[in-house]
């Protein structure tokens, strides 16, 4: 993906309801505008960045763009994991992502117990190469200070 870093926010949607029931790993969802306002070279994948929720503070994350071909979707998706316990469910509030690695492409797993297993060595090298200084800087980044009430792509 050229574009990276990038940059998008959005009023965080009802997903599929598996992350936290199914595979114990809670997700953001982002809605159909701002998966379909991604650049045209985005691969399908699993990325990582930095994430906040309104206001608050700023979390590392890892984001999965696409597919999700264990669960056999048919609309592209963008599904954030931040790394941090909220108390409660956040729909309707505003989620802030900022783009800054690529982990691996997207695949299928033959059962959800690698799925998951998959997802959670995806978090581990996310949050290692997240306090990477060239990664780490983007924490700080000026767009998770600007007014957050409004959907935007790009920077």
């Amino acid at each position: 993906m050229r574009h990276l870093p990038y940059f998008c926010r959005g009023q965080v949607v009802r997903g599929f309801g598996r992350g936290s029931k199914q595979l114990g790993i809670p997700t953001a969802n982002f809605p159909e505008q701002v998966v379909d306002n991604l650049p045209g070279d985005v691969s399908t994948g699993i990325y990582y960045g930095w994430a906040s929720v309104g206001n608050g503070e700023v979390h590392k994350m890892v984001v999965s763009i696409g597919w999700n071909p264990y669960y056999k979707n048919t609309k592209k998706s963008m599904e954030t994991h931040i790394m941090h316990t909220f108390k409660e469910d956040f729909y309707g509030e505003i989620l802030n992502v900022a783009i800054v690695g690529y982990l691996r492409p997207e695949k299928n797993f033959d059962s959800l117990e690698s799925l998951i297993s998959a997802i959670q060595a995806d978090i581990e090298e996310a949050k290692r190469r997240l306090d990477l200084p060239e990664h780490l800087k983007f924490k700080e980044d000026d767009f998770f200070q600007v007014p957050k009430n409004k959907i935007m792509n790009g920077h």
